[in-house]
């Protein structure tokens, strides 16, 4: 069991370490080796867990899209104002890209196809969002001549840019950032009855604000890979 317990905290280290990695240098400059040393392990012992950087990749790919998956099944989960689901899904993934290498580095690693796409996290996420927009229609919360499919793309647009943009500013994870997106679009998208009942800046409570984790970092130790690093050093 302690061995057990052992290969699985390396594993972790070794996922966390790479994201790190990924996310500063891109896939193909991210070595092997710095993965390893992150982690606070030989290269042996990488090898051990993984065949090749495409397979540690994959790894962090999967381990974004559970964290997404979880935040869409959740929204949908819910009995609720459908419209309040999704801009509170909206905060809450901003939240995990924000405080998660793991999930940034995923994403970006998706988009660009470095692990081979075995799966598509762009799609899942039109998937959540058009779900919830239709579930919105169904309920009568979208103002007349408002469609889950025009709507949908412009969620997407906006949602995608955030992202996209918050590669260089994790400002525009900020709960503020996208509580002005949905105060510009509620009064269009809600229908009259639900006029000031859907709250742009989410319904959940937040701890922090996602702004104060920092620019993205560039000299290839961001805190997270220092973090992986430390959690490594333990696994010796």
């Amino acid at each position: 069991m302690i061995k057990q317990d052992r290969a699985v905290r390396t594993r972790l280290a070794l996922i966390r370490s790479a994201a790190a990695q990924f996310e500063a240098h891109g896939y193909v400059r991210a070595g092997l080796a710095r993965i390893s040393a992150g982690a606070g392990v030989s290269s042996g012992a990488l090898h051990f867990h993984f065949a090749d950087k495409a397979a540690v990749a994959e790894a962090v790919e999967d381990a974004a899209a559970r964290a997404l998956r979880e935040a869409a099944v959740r929204s949908r989960g819910g009995d609720g104002c459908a419209l309040q689901r999704l801009v509170d899904v909206t905060h809450h993934v901003a939240r995990l890209l924000c405080a998660d290498i793991v999930v940034r580095a995923g994403l970006r690693l998706n988009v660009e196809g470095a692990a081979g796409r075995v799966r598509d996290l762009r799609r899942e996420w039109r998937e959540c969002v058009q779900g919830l927009l239709a579930e919105a229609e169904r309920r009568g919360e979208l103002a007349a001549g408002v469609t889950p499919q025009r709507t949908g793309a412009v969620v997407l647009a906006a949602t995608t840019g955030i992202e996209v943009l918050a590669r260089e500013d994790h400002e525009w994870l900020a709960r503020p950032s996208l509580t002005d997106l949905w105060q510009l679009l509620l009064p269009c998208l809600a229908a009259p009855r639900l006029a000031g009942a859907v709250d742009p800046a989410g319904s959940e409570p937040v701890r922090s604000d996602p702004a104060g984790c920092g620019p993205v970092a560039r000299d290839g130790q961001p805190e997270a890979e220092a973090e992986a690093g430390r959690a490594g050093l333990a696994l010796r």
